[in-house]
């Protein structure tokens, strides 16, 4: 039973510049930056019937590139901080593409997603031990970078092993922006 997403790549160059704001954090797992993406509809674990039903339906997609941007560093979790992120600036083809990617999900008989989108890359889970006070104190002194931008051309079907943090994470199938 696979465990599927959709999101869109993080190019490399970019990737590096990010994972250049690793460590500094204690309890932190910091991901790989290989699996760094922007997660745009979790499936979760589901049959290959359906698994083959996403992946076909995927292809409804009609949509140009747009430009991606990532602006600085943030925490989710508030005062339990459960990660570290990457913002991402939410742009109007970025959210129609994910309500898009939404309505497809529901069609094919999936629960709608029960959090609102909140576009990011994540950089490290944290464990329950890591207080608030350690994220801002790492957020002050790494939290700012250049914003780097990007030009999505596509996105892609994820699959990850199901495990805590899930990674390393597979492209079953891509999906480019052409319109």
């Amino acid at each position: 039973m696979p465990r599927l997403f959709t999101g869109l790549e993080i190019p490399a160059e970019i990737g590096q510049t990010l994972s250049s704001l690793r460590g500094g954090l204690p309890g932190a797992r910091w991901v790989d930056p290989d699996d760094y993406h922007l997660t745009l509809r979790f499936i979760g674990d589901i049959d290959g019937v359906t698994a083959n039903e996403i992946a076909s339906t995927l292809f409804r997609v009609n949509r140009k590139p747009f430009e991606v941007t990532l602006q600085g560093l943030s925490s989710f979790g508030g005062k339990k901080p459960r990660a570290v992120v990457a913002s991402v600036v939410p742009s109007k083809p970025l959210i129609e593409l994910q309500a898009e990617l939404e309505r497809l999900m529901q069609r094919v008989g999936l629960d709608p997603e029960g959090r609102k989108f909140t576009p990011h890359v994540t950089l490290a889970r944290l464990r329950g031990d890591v207080s608030s006070r350690d994220v801002a104190d790492y957020l002050s002194i790494r939290g700012y970078f250049p914003s780097k931008v990007f030009k999505a051309e596509r996105f892609v079907l994820y699959s990850a092993r199901a495990s805590t943090g899930g990674g390393p994470y597979i492209v079953e199938a891509p999906y480019e922006l052409t319109a």
